[in-house]
């Protein structure tokens, strides 16, 4: 049976080979999101971070995956707000998909955010949720701090690829970093 002509069922994602190939040639289009808990007059009164393994290492780390092809960014955003916090964390988007920042991540060192893979451009957002968070995938657990707890040296540290001082600009961004 010939598959010419038959369309991918799935055209977003490339297959790991493909994905390789890409990767040292393009950069790649990622969303990034800080979830977090407000108060009634919408103030930031908790933020999660993520714990994950990778090649043996726990680091601290934020919601964050690729754009697909022809998938919008709010799509993005939720599904992978879905994908790493569980399908009852019942985000709550932002009205506009205008990000507070852009992180630009490149796999050498010296840039303000890195990325061993590849170099990626990434939209970062600051994401209320309401719901019952249950970390998925390589996700070891959501722990909730509060902003200044977030914000600290210690939290940094631990975080990968610079992911720390996103971190930091997205509390300045709603007004939770003084």
């Amino acid at each position: 049976m010939s598959t010419v002509g038959t369309p991918d069922p799935n055209p977003g994602w490339l297959s790991d080979e493909e994905l390789a190939h890409v990767r040292t040639r393009l950069p790649l289009l990622y969303v990034e999101a800080i979830p977090v808990r407000v108060d009634g007059l919408g103030q930031v009164t908790h933020v999660g971070v993520l714990l994950r393994a990778t090649n043996g290492s726990i680091t601290r780390t934020l919601v964050s995956g690729r754009v697909l092809f022809g998938e919008t960014l709010r799509d993005a955003l939720y599904r992978h707000l879905e994908k790493d916090l569980g399908p009852m964390a019942f985000p709550q988007l932002p009205a506009s998909p205008v990000p507070f920042s852009v992180a630009e991540y490149f796999p050498f060192a010296g840039a303000q955010f890195t990325d061993d893979r590849q170099h990626a451009v990434s939209l970062a957002y600051v994401v209320p949720v309401t719901g019952t968070c249950d970390p998925r995938q390589d996700a070891l657990e959501l722990t909730w701090m509060t902003p200044m707890e977030a914000a600290s040296d210690a939290v940094a540290a631990d975080m990968e690829g610079g992911r720390g001082a996103l971190l930091r600009t997205g509390l300045a961004s709603v007004g939770r970093l003084f």
